[in-house]
């Protein structure tokens, strides 16, 4: 299943989309897609549903965040090799974690607003990996059993905050906006092989990020595993695995994002995101 939501901030409605690509409303049969919708028991209640009985919705307008009630945004740094390569940094021997707060996520298609005064903002495309069973300790072989789905993230980056100006990675991470996620949840079934998915992404219609999951240091069965014995993932955490080369930061010169850029990225079978960046502007921050 492909899971969504749509509408305007506060009024976000339920969503699937079946296989002609067509949008069907949930809310007939839900209030909304919650961490409880994405634990085994709450998508085979989904699965059970008559799909083409849901009504289409033929102008969803605004894509909203896939699901709501996020407990973690939990991050990779320096997760593929080459992406480590191009800032400087030596591969890690164990993955880096860090986490983005929660009101930094936005929809797929919303705008970004720079921080005041940003002048080294970047983009990541990554692979997000959503939980849908508890996960404590739990090894390799069981990881990917925890997973509900898989979503496109961009992990915006204020560069400055990030490096810069020392202390954890944290302060260049989680700007308002900064965590563009969707268009969908895509549940697990329907993605064979997560070390198998290419990710892209385009700045200003030009190719900026080309790049294949297989070419993690980590992988996600890693990822979760090893997470999970720092800390305690449960349904509705995201995961976001780290991005591939070709950051603003490490081209030559470093090109960072500014006023009327436009981003494109996507991964295969996950859906695309598009993104303008405006300066700083409270009016187009929520509340």
């Amino acid at each position: 299943m492909k899971l969504m939501r749509y509408g305007e901030p506060g009024r976000e409605r339920p969503a699937l989309v079946d296989a002609q690509g067509r949008v069907r409303d949930l809310s007939g049969v839900m209030t909304d897609i919650t961490a409880q919708t994405l634990t085994p028991e709450g998508l085979e209640a989904l699965r059970r549903l008559d799909v083409q009985a849901l009504p289409v919705v033929e102008a969803p307008g605004r894509v909203a965040p896939p699901w709501t009630g996020m407990g973690k945004f939990v991050c990779v740094g320096l997760n593929y090799s080459d992406h480590a390569a191009e800032a400087g940094m030596p591969v890690p021997k164990e993955p880096i974690l860090f986490l983005k707060p929660n009101d930094c996520v936005v929809g797929a298609n919303d705008p970004i607003v720079l921080p005041q005064g940003s002048l080294k903002s970047d983009w990541e495309v990554e692979l997000g990996v959503v939980i849908g069973r508890t996960a404590r300790y739990v090894s390799p072989h069981e990881a990917l059993q925890h997973v509900a789905g898989y979503c496109v993230v961009n992990d915006l980056s204020e560069r400055e905050y990030q490096l810069d100006r020392g202390g954890q990675w944290d302060k260049g991470k989680g700007c308002e906006t900064f965590g563009p996620v969707g268009p969908w949840l895509v549940t697990a079934d329907e993605v064979a092989d997560p070390q198998a998915l290419d990710l892209w992404l385009d700045l200003n219609g030009q190719p900026r990020q080309r790049g294949n999951t297989r070419t993690m240091v980590f992988g996600v069965a890693q990822l979760i595993s090893y997470i999970s014995h720092f800390m305690t993932l449960r349904p509705g955490d995201l995961i976001s695995t780290g991005t591939p080369p070709g950051v603003g930061m490490g081209a030559k010169p470093p090109r960072f994002l500014r006023e009327g850029d436009e981003l494109r990225l996507g991964i295969s079978g996950l859906g695309t995101q598009h993104q303008r960046v405006h300066a700083w502007k409270a009016a187009l921050l929520r509340d």
